[in-house]
C-alpha cells in the first residue's frame, strides 16, 4: 500500500513510509474506548499485520489525551448490558471485550510504539503497557483509576503493568489510583523517552524508522522470543530462541545482505525475502 490515510469513525490510519500510524480519534471523550473503536482498530491491525510494507506501528490519540479509558456513555456501555443486546459471542466470552483488546495489541508481532501525548487512565493505561515502548511529551500523565470505580484491574492491565515497572511500583499505582506524570514515567520505565509535545508524534515515527531499518523478519521474530521469554525458564528460553532463529534465516537474501553491508561497512538494505 502507497503512502496515504484512511480515515474511520473513532480512530485515523495513515502509513509514513514503513511506518504506519494509528490515531485514537475520539478527542472530545479523551479517546475513551468504545466498541466501534475497538472494531476500528482490530481491522487496521489485520490490514497492517498483512502488510509486509508496514514494518512498525505507532499509536497515539487525537488531542489532549491518549485515552481515558472505556467509554461508560456510548456503545461500551451496551456491551455490558445496557441498550441494545449484544451478540450471543460477545456475551459468553469469558475475556470480555477489554480482554479482546488487550489481547489484540500483545499478539500483533510488529513493534508498536506507543506516542503518549496526554492521559492514560485505565483501560488506556493497559493500551498504552501493551505497546513495546512509549515516547511520551510533557503532557503524558498515568493513572489506574480503577478502585476508584469501585473496580479492580481489567483490560490486562495487571499482566502488563508490574511486567514493565516492577510489583511494588504497580502496587503503588494500582492501590492509590495517583497520577504519575512525565518525568516520574520516565523513572519507572513507563516512558522510554520525553520529548516536547510538538515533536512527539515526529519523534516516535523517527523511533519507529530506527527498528525499521532492520531486516523485517528478524524484527518481528525478535518480539515474539522476546514476548514468549517473559515468563519462561532458561532452557524453554533458549529452544524457543533457537527455533526464532530457524524462522529469521527464512530471509535468505537478507542474511545475505546483512554479511554483505557488514564487511562493506554500510548501511543494509533489507526486503523481507
Amino acid at each position: 500500500m502507497a503512502d496515504g490515510s484512511h480515515v474511520h469513525e473513532a480512530i485515523t490510519y495513515e502509513r509514513r513510509g514503513q511506518v504506519a500510524v494509528l490515531t485514537l480519534n475520539s478527542p472530545d471523550r479523551l479517546n475513551a474506548l468504545s466498541a466501534r473503536m475497538r472494531d476500528e482498530t482490530a481491522a487496521v491491525l489485520a490490514e497492517a499485520r498483512a502488510d509486509d510494507g508496514v514494518r512498525c506501528l505507532v499509536l497515539t490519540g487525537a488531542g489532549r489525551g491518549f485515552c481515558a479509558g472505556v467509554d461508560l456513555t456510548g456503545a461500551a456501555l451496551m456491551q455490558e448490558g445496557a441498550g441494545e443486546t449484544p451478540p450471543q459471542n460477545e456475551r459468553i466470552d469469558e475475556m470480555g471485550w477489554v480482554g479482546r483488546w488487550a489481547t489484540m495489541w500483545a499478539t500483533f508481532d510488529k513493534p508498536v510504539i506507543g506516542a503518549i501525548n496526554g492521559v492514560a487512565a485505565g483501560a488506556g493505561l493497559s493500551t498504552a503497557l501493551a505497546c513495546d515502548v512509549r515516547i511520551g511529551s510533557e503532557h503524558a500523565r498515568f493513572k489506574s483509576v480503577f478502585i476508584e470505580r469501585n473496580l479492580s484491574p481489567d483490560s490486562g492491565l495487571s499482566y502488563f503493568l508490574p511486567r514493565v515497572v516492577g510489583y511494588a511500583a504497580a502496587a503503588d499505582m494500582i492501590f492509590t489510583s495517583r497520577a504519575v506524570g512525565a518525568d516520574e514515567a520516565l523513572r519507572l520505565g513507563l516512558l522510554n523517552r520525553v520529548v516536547p509535545a510538538a515533536e512527539l508524534l515526529d519523534a516516535a515515527v523517527a523511533y519507529a524508522g530506527e527498528m525499521a531499518q532492520w531486516p523485517p523478519l528478524a524484527l518481528r521474530v525478535s518480539k515474539r522470543v522476546l514476548q514468549q521469554n517473559q515468563d519462561a525458564e532458561l532452557s524453554d528460553a533458549l529452544k524457543y530462541e533457537s527455533y526464532g532463529l530457524s524462522l529469521a534465516r527464512r530471509a535468505p537474501n537478507d542474511a545475505r545482505e546483512s554479511r554483505q553491508a557488514f564487511l562493506e561497512k554500510r548501511k543494509g538494505v533489507y526486503t523481507g525475502t
